[in-house]
């Protein structure tokens, strides 16, 4: 609501999507459902995330791997070739112990909620969906890895992203990384590595480029898409 004041929009739609680490990617999908419907002509996109508030600072294992941080893109309805190709979309409740803020919801309300992370589990778990939803997005884009001009995975750490690359067969230098400089941003972290991309010229207007997210709860989301205008 406050994004919407801002710009001055106020007979626009608005409304919140929440799906951690892959909001942004979940909240792309809705966008495009809605405009696919007929429904719209623009959307703004946005993820953003403000994970120092849920942080507990005296957890090594949690509190060092996790940033603030929020980017936008802004989707347009056209008849031209292009946009975002396909989507695929999962949810598993079955792993909800291993990532998640273990109070402050409706359930378990409380003050003092942080976020719950089991590493090893969480690893193992984050480069084994999201290998596999990357199959499923091939499938349904028509498209192969050697097709990406750019890999924009979820910056969770190097070495899920390292792993993630080297079994999906994609060089090191097509796969895109800033986790170094603002760590786990969440919902907010591939926006804003793909903003990135483009004003460090690695992607271009009609380039392939692949986002990629794993995150609480658990939930998943890939898209692949010619780089936005």
């Amino acid at each position: 609501m406050f994004v919407q004041r801002a710009l001055g929009i106020p007979e626009a739609v608005s409304f919140d999507v929440s799906a951690a680490c892959s909001g942004f990617l979940y909240a792309l999908e809705v966008g495009k459902s809605l405009m696919e419907a007929g429904l719209y002509k623009t959307a703004l996109v946005i993820g953003a995330e403000k994970l120092s508030s849920i942080t507990d600072w005296k957890d090594r294992n949690t509190c060092v791997l996790f940033g603030d941080g929020a980017g936008a893109a802004v989707l347009q309805k056209r008849m031209t070739p292009g946009g975002i190709l396909a989507t695929y979309l999962q949810a598993d409740a079955s792993h909800t112990d291993i990532l998640n803020v273990p109070g402050g919801g409706s359930r378990a309300p409380k003050t003092a909620a942080a976020i719950h992370m089991d590493g090893k589990e969480v690893f193992k778990l984050a480069v084994h969906k999201m290998i596999s939803a990357a199959e499923q997005a091939l499938k349904l884009a028509g498209k192969k890895d050697s097709d990406l001009a750019l890999l924009i995975p979820h910056q969770a750490n190097l070495r899920i992203i390292e792993a993630i690359a080297q079994r999906v067969n994609i060089p090191r230098e097509r796969v895109f990384v800033n986790v170094d400089k603002y760590g786990n941003m969440s919902a907010a972290t591939t926006i804003v590595a793909l903003d990135e991309a483009r004003r460090q010229g690695r992607v271009r207007k009609g380039d392939l480029v692949e986002l990629i997210a794993f995150g609480a709860g658990t939930h998943l989301g890939r898209g692949r898409d010619p780089i936005l205008r």
